[in-house]
């Protein structure tokens, strides 16, 4: 006799039907094995197969349930009474004050003045409050000079001059030796109010720094509260503070507070190095906890452009920290929408409040005074809907994900030792269907990317970037009814006289298969996030075991596929959570990762792996189904209706509305270029107004408000000049390579650029050294080029060593504060041995770029006219810029 779990093909006479044959419990859901044979023989089992209804139903209430709880969370952002320790309302008075002068880029009197008074005024205040307790405030406003080399966006230079740091030290009166660090910074990126991006991060740690200041005991160690105010020029304050303060050497761990997204939670996306103590500090103490080692991960592998301070605080100070960021609406992020009403008050109190704890748990913990002898191992760290934080030691994971994928393999070696099922007749078969499984996975996947690239091909890419729903329609209905429709072909041409209740039995076996081999290869990695295939793997597989007897007996009765869908909730409400995550990051990225990364191809990838990840485990209700051919027809006119409507051109991807808006970025240079002989000549020269787009559409929206910007004046890369010969701000051509140029008149800044060369000597070992000085505004850029054969041997930028070399080419960037002296630098050069005869002149060409992001140089008439031109729901970020080439 063959067990339950054996498949066996079964002769069908006539057609197959799946009529009910008496079985009140199950009625005209139960069915002779799943399929009739003949009608005179008597049925050795009486078991339920699912009625195609309501199979769809129990799937499309347990996705809506579990998203609708996702998003119930996120809306909860302070759970509970505040304890009234941190007053929020305080806190946004500082947010509105330090929004209220506007953008405050490095250099501008509103960064370097207006805002460093203010915070000074407050921290004045502060001490004033509490000169009677038992703290000591101490207050130092640092402005250091310092340059370094860093890998982001391709790697490239960093110098600056004077910018701007006031570090505040709060310390018991008696004197601290050891120090916890909290940072945020205030100044911006060019015209946007940078409310996110970082004010509200400084306007928590001012009242952060107020509550703790207030405490009647004594702190057992410091806190060093630094306000930096260069951040957006890639990270230099931070690097003079931690590289150049005094204070710097006794910072034990810091908190770093960021943004990608305006207001909602504030996530933990990164933490240590290793120091799984930072982490439990966090759990212990956060009132609104909210953390993902899998977000961790994921930007530490570079996969999301952007980064923080907490790099350099672990790459130049060798000290652990924990990073905070705020991650939704990623939209208006660096945009003029980055406002302060945008921030609700709850977002503020909700971090205010898990700062405030963090900071005071570890100032009283004796684990600062020496972090690194905790420095063993990483932490699995998660949130469950933002009500509890789940962490454990990353061995212990290693431990408990291997016992899962031993009990998963010991319950597939059991059914494979089952009576029926010898001479590894179960293997074949569970390797055949895992075949299925995979297979189903790359044809859906390639028919979505063939949608995906016909929108391309239309013109209709990025529809979703204001209807993100459209594209789970779009993209979400092709992958569904493509994986269906493989399985539905797979159960009725190859599993023709198969019981239905043994396929899903089978198919249930594969996903927890998959989800093991996925789990052991991500802990063979050492990567903390096997946790999620772990808790796919786990309760799935203890939902089965306990729901053994009632499927062997009854199949998929209603009650068994209830049950099923209860045991796979949590480790599917998690899951779905971090899809939120996903889509909330790299859905907004996607406006700013410029022209040459296809959008749709991106977001249908995004789309249908979470189906497929999803749908793992519905596997087993397709098998268990009589029928999948009104899901099929229903998800097939959601996708043709959808298609017709997105090639239509109905769903533009951009919006000014005031609630949510969702801008296009545009950058707007006007610009004069001038170029240089080997003699020092002028070779040519000409002005005129540099765009670039930094999403895939490109101008092809603009066009028709600005006719003359279209592709007749797309500019092409000139190989023999420095970055193209163009102003780059940063070294983002990669990223940007269609781009436009417009002529207009000359620029002429009331402060021009001075750049000479003050000395070139030959050296005793072959070198040439020449030494430059430049004077000019607070960001420019330098862009080295050695010709074919020369090369740098060593520079007075970073350790001396040139870094970096981007296909031939080294950038510079450079910023300075208030009163900054004259800019000088060297380098030396070893000339080629055989010079290139069709090459340009001479052993190096070195431009330097000059930015004006601020004051009266900023715009001109020509860019205020064209600005004026763009529509609503553009953002054009514009400035002055100038662009010198020589050749040496």
């Amino acid at each position: 006799m063959e067990s339950d779990t054996t498949i066996r093909r079964i002769k069908a006479f006539g057609s197959q039907h799946y009529g009910a044959q008496g079985n009140d419990d199950c009625r005209d859901q139960c069915a002779n094995n799943g399929y009739s044979s003949d009608p005179k023989r008597k049925p050795e089992v009486r078991l339920c197969v699912l009625r195609e209804a309501v199979a769809a139903s129990l799937v499309c209430v347990f996705i809506l349930v579990l998203w609708g709880l996702v998003h119930l969370s996120l809306q909860l952002l302070v759970i509970g009474r505040s304890t009234g320790e941190f007053n929020a309302l305080r806190a946004r008075r500082h947010l509105e004050r330090i929004t209220s002068v506007g953008p405050r880029p490095v250099g501008s009197q509103e960064n370097e003045v207006l805002t460093v008074n203010y915070l000074l005024e407050q921290i004045e205040n502060i001490r004033a409050e509490t000169a009677a307790g038992p703290h000591r405030l101490t207050v130092d406003v640092q402005r250091p000079t310092g340059s370094f080399s860093i890998d982001f966006l391709g790697g490239f230079t960093s110098f600056y001059d004077r910018v701007t740091n006031i570090a505040v030290k709060l310390e018991p009166k008696a004197g601290a030796e050891h120090l916890m660090l909290a940072n945020c910074h205030f100044d911006t990126v060019a015209n946007s109010p940078g409310a996110s991006d970082d004010a509200v991060s400084c306007a928590v740690m001012l009242e952060v720094l107020h509550s703790l200041a207030n405490l009647s005991a004594p702190l057992q160690h410091g806190v060093v509260f630094l306000f930096n105010g260069a951040e957006e020029n890639i990270l230099q304050a931070s690097h003079g503070f931690i590289t150049q303060h005094p204070w710097a050497k006794q910072v034990r761990a810091f908190i770093n507070l960021e943004a990608a997204g305006v207001g909602g939670k504030e996530v933990v996306f990164q933490t240590g190095p290793e120091n799984p103590w930072l982490v439990q500090a966090y759990v212990h103490a956060a009132k609104h906890p909210f953390a993902s080692v899998v977000g961790q991960e994921v930007f530490q592998s570079g996969i999301i452009p952007s980064d923080t301070d907490f790099r350099i605080y672990r790459d130049f100070g060798n000290i652990p920290g924990i990073d905070l960021a705020f991650i939704e609406n990623g939209f208006i992020y660096h945009t003029k929408y980055d406002t302060a009403d945008r921030i609700l008050t709850d977002s503020i109190q909700r971090a205010g409040d898990n700062i405030l704890a963090v900071l005071k748990y570890l100032v009283t913990s004796d684990k600062l005074a020496d972090s690194s002898e905790y420095r063993h191992g990483n932490m699995v760290f998660f949130d469950l809907l933002g009500v509890v934080v789940v962490a454990y030691p990353a061995r212990v994971g290693t431990i408990l994900n291997y016992m899962v994928a031993t009990a998963t393999f010991l319950y597939l070696a059991k059914k494979a030792s089952q009576p029926g099922n010898g001479g590894g007749r179960y293997v074949r078969r569970l390797a055949f269907a895992t075949g299925v499984a995979v297979l189903s996975w790359f044809v859906t996947l390639l028919s979505v990317l063939i949608v995906a690239l016909l929108v391309t091909l239309l013109g209709r890419s990025m529809f979703w970037y204001n209807h993100f729903y459209a594209s789970v329609c779009l993209y979400g209905a092709a992958a569904t009814g493509k994986m269906i429709l493989v399985h539905t072909l797979a159960k009725n041409l190859y599993y023709g006289g198969v019981r239905l209740v043994e396929l899903g039995d089978l198919y249930l076996d594969v996903s927890l298969l998959l989800w093991c081999c996925s789990m052991v290869l991500l802990t063979a990695q050492g990567l903390c996030s096997a946790y999620v295939p772990m808790l796919m793997v786990a309760f799935p597989l203890f939902t089965r075991l306990l729901l053994t007897n009632e499927f062997k007996h009854k199949g998929a009765s209603l009650k068994y596929s209830v049950l099923y869908l209860l045991g796979l909730a949590l480790p599917y409400v998690h899951f779905m959570f971090l899809i939120w995550v996903v889509f909330e990051i790299f859905t907004p990225i996607m406006g700013r990762s410029g022209t040459e990364i296809p959008p749709e191809v991106v977001l249908a990838t995004l789309v249908t792996l979470a189906t497929i990840f999803l749908s793992s485990f519905f596997l087993h209700f397709i098998y268990l189904a009589k029928s999948t051919k009104w899901i099929l027809a229903g998800l097939g006119s959601v996708f043709a209706v959808m298609f017709l409507v997105v090639s239509g051109g109905f769903l533009f991807p951009y919006s000014s509305s005031p609630d949510s808006p969702r801008p296009k970025r545009v950058f707007l240079q006007h610009t004069t270029r001038t170029f240089h002989d080997l003699r020092g000549h002028v070779e040519s020269r000409d002005s005129g107004l540099w765009i670039n787009s930094f999403d895939y559409t490109a101008i092809q929206h603009i066009t028709p408000h600005i006719p003359e910007l279209n592709d007749s004046v797309r500019t092409s890369c000139r190989d023999d000049r420095p970055f193209c010969g163009y102003p780059w701000f940063l070294p983002v051509k990669f990223l940007s390579k269609k781009n436009w140029y417009l002529p207009a008149p000359e620029v002429s800044p009331s402060s021009p650029v001075e750049f000479s060369l003050l000395s070139r000597e030959e050296t005793s070992w072959g070198t040439f050294k020449m030494t430059f000085s430049v004077k000019g505004p607070s960001h420019m850029s330098l862009y080295l080029m050695p010709h074919r054969g020369a090369s740098l041997s060593t520079w007075s930028f970073g350790d001396g060593r040139p870094q970096f070399d981007l296909s031939g080419e080294y950038f510079v960037f450079y910023s300075h504060g208030l009163d900054a002296p004259t800019w000088t630098f060297w380098f030396e050069i070893q000339p080629p041995r055989d010079p290139d005869p069709s090459g340009p002149e001479g052993m190096i060409s070195v431009a330097i770029s000059t930015h004006y992001f601020f004051g009266e140089d900023q715009r001109t008439a020509q860019l205020e006219e064209i600005l004026r031109r763009f529509p609503k729901w553009a953002f054009p970020s514009a400035w002055v810029s100038t662009y010198d080439m020589y050749r040496y």
